[in-house]
């Protein structure tokens, strides 16, 4: 019961900061909730037996990629002024109707789940260690995780061409 509630608390947690990114206007503000977002990422993972990727979402989403978030908005430098006219209300209507959409297929959710046949038996003991992680990203996986450096390093150029052009 105790876990069943950690994780209502912690996906309640996620959701709930996940949307204060995406609605508030200060870019610094949205970076600090996305700490938190990706602390209760983190902690679901951790809930999962999944030590690594918990330590691995820590370690690089909330250490050095929102590091890099700060920087470039630090270096672009927007006052309140260029920053009202993004501001969308409109976005908290899609995202409240995206919650009750979810929440109203939810329960089909569950009644397909309890028909399907889930075989835990499958999952080796070794997931979520190191070893399992390597093997798949680097032998199955290995040309979309090139792909989403490329992408990444592309976003960062893009972030600095674009600061330095309002020097």
């Amino acid at each position: 019961m105790f876990e069943f509630s950690l994780f209502i608390i912690l996906s309640l947690v996620l959701v709930i900061t996940s949307l204060m990114v995406i609605t508030r206007v200060n870019p610094i503000s949205s970076a600090l909730y996305l700490v938190f977002a990706f602390l209760a990422l983190a902690s679901l993972y951790g809930m999962l037996s999944a030590g690594f990727v918990a330590a691995i979402q820590i370690l690089v989403y909330a250490g050095g990629i929102l590091v890099l978030i700060i920087f470039v908005i630090m270096i672009m430098n927007l006052t309140m002024e260029e920053l009202l006219p993004l501001k969308a209300d409109y976005l908290l209507m899609i995202a409240f109707a995206l919650i009750v959409i979810g929440g109203s297929l939810l329960p089909a959710l569950f009644l397909i789940s309890n028909y399907m046949n889930i075989n835990l038996e499958n999952i080796s003991e070794n997931f979520g260690t190191i070893k399992e992680v390597a093997n798949v990203l680097f032998s199955k996986f290995v040309f979309p995780f090139e792909m989403l450096s490329l992408l990444l390093l592309t976003a960062i150029i893009g972030a600095l061409v674009i600061a330095k052009r309002k020097l």
